[in-house]
């Protein structure tokens, strides 16, 4: 034991005084090369930094200072062999790589060795004064980062190359355009059919046709102010969507009273509890091009304690729009009105007729415009016809009015231009002729005639404000039978609707003519009809509307003349999308110089309004 611990020793002094002998042959060169002159030295130190501020000795676990001053991986020291020795200037260790003669860890520089050398390799910085004001070392591995580098941190390992990422963004993933950019939008339910502007003719007003000669002063009073009211989206109903057309149907059913259900003289009118119902039907078509679209509605009045005055009424209009082509458009439509006479009526020439006979009127037009730019011509062609029922006396004797049913024929032309968007002035003539089923009437008088007349006027769309549109002329119309005068009459037709808040609207309809009758010596009637209705949202489920009609008539060769009164007021209150509360009064009134056609009328209706 002792005889090998002796060995044991002896081999370890041995070795350590080989590598002290080897340590010593190499300080002179190592000196000479890592150490600068007396001059040097007080002007120039080398000082060994961490490329990590903050660590001098630690730049991190598992990394080691790299070439560009930023730590990297460390790498295996195993596979690295045997450390070298080297000799840095702060003692450090010599663990870095050998390669081209270059000690990384230590301050050994390859090529010529000396002072000379290392003065020509090292990154020195030196102030005025001669000190040194950056820092480097000797050895390439272990220069000092700049200060921005300093307070870097290690940048994350990139994949691929650095522009791959770059280049595939523009050459092959386009940036998006977002003017060209499609919009996707929910689809809109629950939107009433949008409102078209209002035309003379449009459902609802008392005349079919300005100069189509009918004309029941109830129509005019109680079916005037029938326009549908705009609702908050909110309450809209939703409709039934039927292949490609919207259908919004309805039902009304109220119960009330009626002073004056016959429309008769005081003396002879008889109350009565009234129930209102009615049914209305509006259509559209969603086609790309063209369209179809319609406003039915029809009712009828029960009283149960004057049966005789239970009556129905209904009017509509389908209108066909097709677009042949850019700049031509063709339009069709068809319509009907069907209102009842009251008995002290002037032309029913009858004091004691039990029933209201009821008036029919029903027609069709075809037209085409043609759009020049700004300028549009339009030619239209209608038809129309007008039947009466016969009326019973209390007696049971009948009544013909069979001399009353006529047919018209009219051609209308109009030119219109684009002065700007919203004002479009219009230039129109018409041309009808009236042909009666019967060559004479009651009273042997041939009452078939012909009429022209000319207008001018304009259409506006003012947005926000005024839309609708004016027209105002002269018209000229002959007798087939000599003893009838011609009649020479103003005409006018207007259709106005004012938003004047976004709460309140104004509409605004008026027409003037020349109606036919039957009364003895009288070539016609010239009518007059005015209605002004006023709507109001208080809540968004609470519409109230108000409004007054007006009506004229004198009677052209005779002294009769009518003067006709009418005024409403209608509350609305929306549960719910398809379920209103409805409540309505109207009052009636019409002062006349004929015996018996006076009369006065108030109406109080109560009623639920159901939109499925």
């Amino acid at each position: 034991m002792l005889g090998l611990e002796g060995e044991g020793h002896a081999r370890r002094e041995a070795g350590l005084a080989c590598g002290l002998a080897l340590l010593l042959a190499g300080l002179p060169a190592a000196v000479a090369i890592a150490l600068p002159g007396p001059a040097q030295a007080q002007a120039t130190r080398f000082e060994s930094l961490s490329p990590v501020a903050g660590q001098p000795d630690n730049p991190g676990i598992g990394q080691d200072p790299g070439q560009d001053g930023l730590p990297v991986l460390r790498r295996n020291r195993l596979s690295e062999g045997p450390p070298r020795l080297g000799n840095g200037n702060s003692g450090e260790a010599a663990d870095g790589e050998s390669s081209g003669g270059l000690t990384s860890g230590g301050a050994s520089l390859s090529g010529p060795t000396g002072a000379e050398a290392g003065a020509s390799n090292l990154d020195t910085r030196v102030r005025s004064s001669g000190s040194r004001t950056g820092g480097a070392t000797s050895g390439t591995n272990n220069r000092a980062p700049i200060s921005l580098l300093r307070q870097r941190a290690a940048p994350p390992r990139r994949l691929g190359t650095a522009t791959k990422r770059y280049t595939q963004d523009v050459t092959q993933i386009p940036a998006p355009a977002l003017r060209l950019s499609p919009v996707i939008q929910n689809p809109v339910v629950g939107v009433p059919l949008p409102a078209e502007a209002p035309r003379p003719q449009a459902p609802g007003l008392p005349l079919i046709n300005p100069l189509s000669g009918v004309l029941t002063p109830g129509a005019l009073l109680t079916n005037s102010l029938r326009r549908p009211i705009a609702t908050e989206d909110a309450y809209a109903p939703l409709g039934i969507r039927l292949g490609s057309f919207t259908v919004l149907p309805s039902f009304t059913q109220s119960l009330g009273y009626d002073t004056n259900p016959d429309q008769t003289t005081p003396s002879l009118a008889k109350g009565s509890v009234a129930l209102r119902s009615e049914g209305e039907l509006n259509f559209r078509s969603d086609w790309s091009r063209s369209e179809l679209a319609g406003e039915l509605r029809a009712g009828y009045l029960e009283t149960p304690e004057n049966e005789a005055a239970s009556r129905p009424n209904a009017a509509g209009t389908v209108r066909l729009r097709i677009d042949a082509n850019r700049d031509l458009r063709i339009d069709a439509e068809t319509r009907f009105l069907v209102d009842t006479q009251r008995t002290g009526s002037p032309n029913l020439q009858a004091v004691t007729a039990t029933n209201r006979p009821i008036v029919a009127t029903y027609g069709t037009s075809l037209g085409a415009i043609e759009t020049f730019n700004r300028l549009s011509v339009s030619l239209r062609g209608s038809v129309d016809r007008s039947e009466f029922e016969d009326a019973r006396l209390s007696d049971g004797t009948v009544i013909s009015q069979a001399d009353r049913n006529q047919n018209q024929y009219s051609m209308r032309l109009r030119t219109a231009y684009e002065v700007t968007p919203e004002i479009s002035p219009f230039v129109e003539l018409l041309a009808d002729t009236r042909v009666y089923d019967l060559r004479r009437d009651t009273s042997g008088l041939r009452r078939d005639s012909d009429g022209i007349a000319a207008s001018v006027g304009a259409t506006v769309n003012f947005t926000r404000s005024i839309s609708g549109e004016i027209s105002g002329g002269l018209q000229h119309r002959t007798y087939v039978d000599p003893s009838l005068r011609g009649l020479d009459a103003p005409i006018l037709a207007a259709a106005l609707v004012w938003a004047a808040t976004p709460l309140t609207t104004v509409r605004l309809n008026a027409q003037a003519g020349v109606t036919e009758t039957t009364v003895p010596g009288s070539s016609g009637i010239l009518t007059q009809t005015a209605t002004l209705e006023v709507q109001h949202d208080l809540l968004r489920n609470l519409s109230i509307i108000v409004g007054g009609a007006y009506l004229r008539n004198d009677y052209q060769g005779v002294s009769i003349r009518e003067t006709g009164f009418s005024a409403t007021a209608r509350l609305d209150y929306r549960f719910n999308r398809w379920l209103t509360l409805r409540g309505t009064y109207l009052y009636q009134e019409i002062t006349s110089t004929a015996a018996t056609a006076s009369f006065s009328d108030n109406t109080f209706l109560l009623g639920l309004r159901v939109n499925p």
